[in-house]
């Protein structure tokens, strides 16, 4: 179960180790609140899910300042805060036990003198260069540094977030590598508990983009530049879009016939309606195209696809419906409550970057 729908676990052996020992262990996720959740955000709300599943003490902290030094949501923390609380709203709608999940607000370390003083430490043992380089993972190129000193501080942020909260398990996408690296690297230097990193992929961008543009660039580069993202919303489908945006948006998304390499909707598939294991899929075509498929893997989905044995279409089709069962429940729940619209719709409209 944890190693389901992720993309690498540094290492295996540390965190098979961990389990042996039977202690007690402690996990996080940190994220932006930057905007409205979107599909893509639903794989790491899912292997959350695992973990609190499996027993280990998960952490969902809201690195607020770090959404505030990404210039997020027009830098109003008001706004920043209350996009937190929709990420916590949705992950209670996808079934997280919450009473057994830790929310943590950055603004809760940052008071702390001992956060600062580790971040000096982390600094003496880091290089600039190096630091640079990890500017990824708050979604900037290097050479963005320069737009303003605070960004070059939000890297060891993220590295001291998880010494501070002294964790066993750094749990993130792959555009989060970099940090994670970083902060095992630092800990033996330094004499920090050394965390177990869990990278689950990221969704593509609806529009496609051929990987060999990015010929050359890491993967945590790579797939930080083709990532579904929030500042663009025709490219990203959203848990409150609407039925008819969700069937509009993936009837125009890029999906060529027989091709599975960076294809989003075969993506979704994968990582979305099997993501939390095997079920049944079924792609109701007409009787002239071969009639209704009932699917019980994303393998088996892959081969019949590569094979050009299912058209598009017809997989649009059936990806819509599912994503409408999906998202339904979650989108009713955010709507429950008269506030919490009005936030949703306040946040939707400030969204920056």
């Amino acid at each position: 179960m944890v190693k389901r729908n992720t993309v690498e676990i540094v290492t295996e052996d540390e965190l098979r180790s961990l389990f042996i020992s039977g202690k007690r262990l402690k996990g996080y996720i940190g994220f932006e609140p930057s905007g409205i959740f979107h599909i893509g955000w639903l794989i790491w709300g899912y292997k959350f899910k695992d973990l609190v599943d499996v027993g280990v003490e998960m952490i969902l902290y809201a690195a607020t300042w770090h959404a505030w030094i990404n210039d997020k949501l027009g830098g109003r923390m008001d706004l920043i805060k209350a996009a937190a609380k929709h990420v916590v709203k949705v992950l209670e709608s996808i079934g997280v036990n919450m009473s057994r999940v830790k929310v943590v607000y950055a603004e809760e370390l940052v008071d702390r003198i001992s956060y600062w003083e580790k971040i000096l430490r982390v600094a003496k043992n880091i290089s600039l260069s190096r630091v640079k380089r990890a500017l990824t993972i708050m979604g900037r190129k290097a050479d963005e540094a320069e737009l303003d000193f605070s960004k070059l501080i939000y890297p060891l942020m993220q590295i001291v977030d998880i010494f501070e909260m002294d964790l066993d398990i750094a749990l993130g996408g792959i555009d989060q590598r970099k940090a994670h690296m970083l902060a095992r690297d630092v800990a033996e230097k330094l004499g920090f508990k050394k965390p177990v990193a869990i990278h689950t992929p990221l969704l593509p961008s609806l529009k496609g983009v051929s990987r060999m543009a990015f010929e050359g660039m890491e993967i945590d580069e790579v797939v930080s530049e083709i990532k579904m993202s929030k500042s663009k919303p025709d490219e990203a489908l959203f848990i409150v879009d609407d039925d008819d945006s969700i069937k509009k948006k993936i009837r125009n998304a890029y999906c060529p016939p027989k091709e599975i390499e960076n294809n989003p909707i075969l993506s979704i598939v994968k990582y979305i309606i099997f993501g939390q294991g095997g079920r049944r899929f079924t792609i109701d075509r007409k009787p002239v195209y071969g009639g209704p498929i009932d699917i019980y893997s994303y393998d088996e989905l892959e081969a019949l696809y590569r094979e050009g044995k299912l058209h598009p279409l017809d997989l649009k089709n059936a990806v819509a419906d599912e994503l409408i069962k999906i998202v339904k429940p979650i989108r009713e729940a955010l709507y429950s409550e008269k506030s919490l619209w009005i936030e949703l719709e306040e946040i939707e409209k400030s969204v920056t970057r």
